[in-house]
């Protein structure tokens, strides 16, 4: 427990630093592709496990239709959904590993996709879960 404590905390503040650096940005989560939160910013533990549990599914979901396209591997790369009120990002963060982001209407875009690539390229490795074995880590 206090080894997840430890790479939480250390996530915790680069999840800030894309909230803060991308105006209209309300919640990061970064999670495991089974729906765990790994870390958070923006949000309460509740919220932020209601959003990883949902990111599971529309990370699975996503690859089931991209597994659909000749010559793609399945694996999902990007989810944007647009609603009233805002967007909502998934972006394949590593092995096993996502970062979603909701942000409010008047968020940039573009900004924020190119923020998300570049946190996932710094922090990548950082990112990656190991595969769950009867659920425990392997």
């Amino acid at each position: 427990m206090i080894q997840r404590q430890s790479h939480q905390t250390n996530m915790d503040w680069m999840l800030k630093d894309l909230a803060e650096g991308v105006p209209q940005t309300r919640n990061v989560v970064v999670l495991s592709a089974d729906g765990l939160r790994m870390a958070q910013h923006g949000s309460d533990n509740d919220t932020a496990d209601r959003l990883a549990a949902a990111c599971a599914g529309l990370q699975s979901l996503a690859g089931a239709v991209a597994a659909e396209l000749p010559h793609a591997d399945g694996q999902m790369r990007l989810v944007v959904i647009e609603m009233n009120g805002g967007f909502f990002y998934l972006m394949a963060a590593g092995a096993g590993a996502y970062l979603a982001v909701l942000a409010d209407e008047g968020v940039d875009a573009g900004l924020m996709g190119q923020r998300m690539r570049d946190l996932v390229l710094r922090i990548g490795e950082h990112l990656s879960t190991p595969p769950r074995h009867e659920g425990h880590p392997a």
